[in-house]
């Protein structure tokens, strides 16, 4: 009898279960499959793609240097290369490590359904092990509760794995230094460079493939440099990890030179800034090269030997053990019908310039251009401008979300459904959180230095120069009034709309209302 195993592009480690499930590497067969009907499905950034593949090429050779039989398909799907391997092999157990997404566990079940049970193949999925949280102990802690609010979670998870505690209490006497990290950028802030590697042979090939696919992706072309076609001055480098050595060193990296300073400013934005003191390890977290406690574990090793500011080291804690494992429980406790939310019932279409950049509002051009270089944008980048924007102007939010998804290099569906729908757009009604992320420009320009390169004003309501996150702010208040008067955390902001006349109400709306035909 052979077992095959069936790793996916998220599941790049040696631990994870369903290899793990195999005592005995004889007659153990692995399989990867690159699909291109799978990356069909929307335009995804080119170098999400490099990463995943070239992540995936690299993990295959990994497992046959330590004696696995591997099999890697290039192919149109996934069900032509399974049906040949599993004959070829002959399989009679197929074990696959249930996925993260949802989606992709449907296309897994119908694959059984379809070609498996023919084959006379039995298919095993075995539970997840990539979070901290399965998804079954995250249902029994929410059940029982009348409100989800990630910062109780968040402490359960401090106490249930002792990170930063001192018996029943929290390290520093509080569990949240929240207050200490939110200052705005002052003069000229030396931030230390990200750490980056030159791609080796085998991501040069996928460069090669992945600039050559015959249909649409999004971000800028990437250059090969080993490539006598290549034209530097309108590429860009590829520059990610995509080994677990690699994404190993961009952990220790920033543990050492970013982490120290990493609290402060971690909600600051500065233009040509594209990284800050941020970790950038969340695409490594999402395929697998790396696992939430080693880095969890790290920062707070750091704490304690190096003697690092508590703010700093609780508030990327916090990211990790709270925010991402919260989003990943929430994602398969909500009800099915999760994706399709619409509370406020926004239905614009996206514009045109969140795939092209071209915008003269310099803070969403600022970071559109930095996405299509690069895949990447930080937290408050994709919450407190491009989510906030979308809110605000009534965007459709199946239309925003798809859009994050594609073009962000960290994007999955258990990412993009809970922390758009739910965080980004309040299209959940506030199941997921306790207010709409709306603001003003008066965040943007307090927040970051780019106001400062903008025409618009961002102190001005109403006028040729008044910045649209103003008028759509007012307009999106005024508008929702009636649903967000049940948000207890809105009374004082919707006081202030009442402060505000009818006439000036009047301007409000309709400069909305054209701004927006403008981009049609």
């Amino acid at each position: 009898m052979a077992i095959g195993v069936w790793i996916l592009g998220d599941q790049l480690w040696l631990e994870q279960a369903a290899l793990q499930s195999c005592r005995e590497r004889d007659n153990v067969h692995v399989i990867l499959i690159e699909s291109l009907c799978h990356v069909r499905a929307r335009p995804y950034h080119k170098q999400k793609l490099v990463l995943v593949w070239s992540a995936m090429r690299h993990f295959a050779e990994e497992l046959r240097q330590i004696g696995y039989s591997v099999t890697y398909q290039m192919s149109e799907d996934f069900e032509t290369p399974l049906q040949q391997w599993v004959k070829e092999k002959q399989i009679t157990e197929l074990r696959v490590m249930v996925p993260n997404d949802i989606p992709f566990l449907k296309i897994i079940e119908n694959l059984e359904t379809r070609y498996l049970s023919f084959l006379d193949c039995q298919l095993t999925l075995i539970p997840n092990n990539q979070f901290l949280w399965n998804s079954e102990e995250f249902i029994t802690w929410a059940k029982p509760r009348k409100r989800l609010l990630m910062e109780d979670f968040y402490r359960e998870g401090r106490r249930r794995f002792q990170i930063l505690m001192e018996g029943n209490k929290p390290t520093g006497g509080q569990w949240n230094f929240d207050k200490n990290n939110r200052q705005p950028p002052k003069g000229k802030l030396k931030t230390p460079p990200a750490k980056w590697f030159e791609p080796d042979e085998i991501t040069q090939k996928v460069i090669t493939h992945v600039n050559s696919l015959p249909f649409p992706t999004y971000g800028t072309e990437i250059l090969n440099p080993n490539s006598p076609l290549s034209t530097p001055h309108s590429q860009l480098p590829f520059r990610w990890a995509v080994t677990r050595s690699e994404a190993l060193e961009v952990l220790d990296w920033f543990v050492n030179n970013r982490l120290p300073n990493f609290g402060p400013y971690q909600d600051a934005m500065i233009a040509g800034e594209e990284t800050m003191w941020h970790a950038m390890l969340s695409p490594y977290l999402n395929i697998g090269l790396l696992q939430p406690l080693e880095v969890i574990q790290a920062a707070e090793k750091a704490y304690y030997q190096n003697k690092l500011p508590l703010n700093s080291v609780e508030g990327f804690i916090r990211q990790v053990l709270g925010w991402r494992e919260y989003m990943h429980g929430i994602y398969h406790f909500v009800s099915a019908d999760y994706p399709e939310k619409n509370w406020f019932n926004h239905t614009q279409p996206l514009p045109e310039f969140f795939w092209t950049g071209d915008t003269n509002l310099n803070c969403l051009r600022q970071i559109l251009s930095q996405l299509q270089r690069t895949g990447y944008a930080h937290h408050i980048q994709r919450l407190m401008v491009l989510s906030n924007f979308a809110l605000i102007a009534g965007i459709s939010p199946q239309e925003v979300e798809n859009w994050f998804h594609a073009t962000f290099i960290d994007a999955y569906d258990w990412v993009m459904q809970t922390n758009v729908i739910g965080m980004g757009l309040f299209a959940d009604g506030g199941l997921l959180a306790s207010k709409p992320y709306a603001a003003s420009g008066n965040y943007v320009n307090k927040m970051s230095d780019y106001c400062k390169g903008c025409d618009r004003n961002p102190k001005e309501r109403v006028g040729e120069k008044a910045c649209p996150f103003n008028f759509f702010y007012w307009d999106f208040l005024d508008r929702h009034r009636d649903q967000l008067q049940s948000q207890g955390r809105m009374s004082f902001i919707l006081g202030h709309l009442d402060r505000i006349s009818q006439e000036e109400l009047e301007i409000i709306r309709k400069q909305a209302q054209d701004w927006y035909a403008s981009l049609s």
